[in-house]
């Protein structure tokens, strides 16, 4: 986005264009402001006539002036600019103080330095507003831009692959740790069927001993010989 000074046409046609700018807001706010004025001003029962004929006599002299007043503005524009050979703020001041003042040359040398003064201040409160609202507008364009670092060991250009129930920049949930087993010692076939072989209490005297008989001891076979 541009600023004020660099988005406007180059100096040959910037007169044109401020003359005919100037002139059709002078005309469209005249217009608006006279055929108030006349309405009021006139009789019931032809407020309606009053107002139109107070446009058509004073609308265009109103847009007039408008016109003379931008084309005199962007004159002394154009010198400043061939002059300091920039484009800043500092050429509109300048040109708005020069245009008051040399308009009303005529009446003195005290009008004249009123009016210049009068016009070199509200050319800079009026850049002074446009290069806020210019600043304004143009500070979100200014953030730094947002970019997800890519996933090692991937192309780049793809897109990573995220386990049901995760989006990207979340922590993958650690699994529960196993708990750990009553019995180091305990058989798949008892850990299926009820956690494995149950300890039993240490007698109270050592002399007693325990045998468990195997499931895999062997079967005496029956012989059928006569004795």
């Amino acid at each position: 986005m541009g600023t004020p000074e660099t988005s406007r046409e180059p100096c040959p046609d910037r007169i044109l264009d401020d003359i005919g700018g100037a002139f059709g807001m002078g005309a469209v706010g005249g217009s608006a402001f006279h055929f108030i004025k006349g309405i009021y001003n006139s009789p019931k029962g032809e407020r309606l006539v009053g107002g139109s004929q107070a446009v058509r006599m004073n609308a265009p002299r109103v847009g007039g002036s408008f016109a003379v007043w931008g084309g005199l503005f962007s004159a002394f524009d154009c010198t400043m600019v061939y002059v300091r050979q920039k484009e800043d703020p500092w050429n509109s001041i300048i040109s708005g103080a020069a245009t008051g003042g040399f308009l009303q040359m005529r009446q003195g040398f005290g009008a004249a330095s009123r009016s210049a003064l009068f016009g070199g201040v509200l050319l800079a409160l009026i850049e002074g507003a446009g290069i806020m609202l210019n600043k304004v507008v143009t500070a979100p364009q200014n953030l730094p831009m947002m970019t997800e670092e890519p996933v090692p060991g991937m192309a780049p250009g793809s897109f990573p692959l995220y386990p049901a129930g995760q989006f990207p920049g979340m922590t993958p949930p650690t699994p529960p740790a196993p708990e750990p087993s009553s019995s180091g010692s305990s058989s798949w076939f008892g850990g299926l069927f009820g956690g494995g072989k149950k300890q039993e209490p240490a007698a109270s005297s050592g002399s007693k001993t325990e045998i468990l008989e195997s499931f895999d001891a062997p079967t005496p076979m029956p012989t059928f010989e006569y004795k």
